[in-house]
């Protein structure tokens, strides 16, 4: 039988976040690197590292584009702190990786294409080439694309597939994407359930201008899978679309059992710094029947 995992976002969900936190959980990193590495996405690399948030010691995921040693302050990409002005997406990523999303830095260099703006009739066949994926997480990865792509529609008045992602179709958005699915399919997860998404207020810089937090495609993930979501009083973003993707596309919907063993605990760290410590915490439980969509 699989594995539960119960994702508590009491700091929001980033890419990156959710990345540290399975790596910290127990997935493995060579089977990680590999797989990625069979993208065949240049321009890139990887940090894998630990952080102290608030007094908590977190494990750190950080994809770091050339060009871009900083942090990525994900803004919830929490994790990738790049808060790129997406064509489409405007949350800012902590890429910081702790993301604070907060720069905005159009992540292009793809092969030294220049500014890169991917849909999924680039990014879907990519995934699938990628011959160190296994097939299940290859599905999983995916899914996750296409959710993402139908709220981005949504927003923007398009068909999924007229959709081009600047920010999530960009190489640090791919990868962690991905680099999840992987890291759940390594820990033989297959029922996730999470706990209300916590999210901050105030507003997020994209490419349309400000708009307010939770970004627009974020709300509509969370609308359309029936997330639970609380505002809190904390300034800034801390829900990014990729986070929110990966639990609209994968999560279960069944609620956290009323009791239940805590077998390991995977703590990811956010890049951005709140008052509160901003990591996701994400548990193996001992019970679980639903399988990942």
């Amino acid at each position: 039988m699989g594995k539960t995992l119960y994702f508590e976002c009491y700091s929001g969900i980033s890419g990156d976040m959710t990345v540290a936190a399975l790596l910290d959980l127990g997935a493995d990193q060579k089977v990680l690197e590999q797989a990625l590495s069979s993208l065949h996405l240049e321009g890139y690399s990887l940090r894998f590292g630990r952080v102290n948030k608030n007094g908590i010691e977190a494990a750190d995921f950080d994809v770091v584009l050339e060009g871009h040693e900083h942090h990525h302050e994900h803004h919830h990409e929490q994790e990738h702190g790049h808060e790129h002005t997406h064509e489409y997406h405007c949350h800012e990523h902590e890429h910081s990786h702790e993301h604070g999303h907060a720069h905005v830095h159009e992540h292009s260099h793809i092969h030294g294409e220049g500014h890169v703006h991917r849909g999924l009739k680039e990014i879907l066949p990519m995934i699938d080439q990628a011959e160190a994926v296994t097939p299940h997480a290859r599905e999983m990865a995916k899914k996750v694309f296409e959710v993402l792509a139908k709220a981005e529609g949504k927003v923007h008045g398009k068909p999924p597939e007229e959709v081009h992602f600047h920010e999530v179709g960009a190489v640090d958005s791919i990868v962690d994407i991905v680099a999840a699915c992987v890291c759940l399919d390594n820990l033989g997860v297959d029922t996730l359930i999470t706990s209300p998404l916590f999210e901050g207020t105030g507003w997020v810089q994209c490419q349309h201008g400000l708009m307010p937090v939770p970004a627009p495609a974020t709300l509509e993930l969370i609308r359309a899978a029936d997330l639970s979501l609380r505002i809190t009083g904390v300034q800034g973003e801390m829900i990014t679309p990729t986070g929110a993707a990966i639990l609209a596309a994968l999560g279960s919907r069944e609620p956290l059992p009323k009791s239940f063993q805590v077998e390991k605990i995977g703590i990811g760290a956010g890049k951005k710094d709140f008052d509160h410590a901003n990591v996701l915490r994400v548990m193996m439980i001992d019970s679980g029947k639903k399988k990942l969509n």
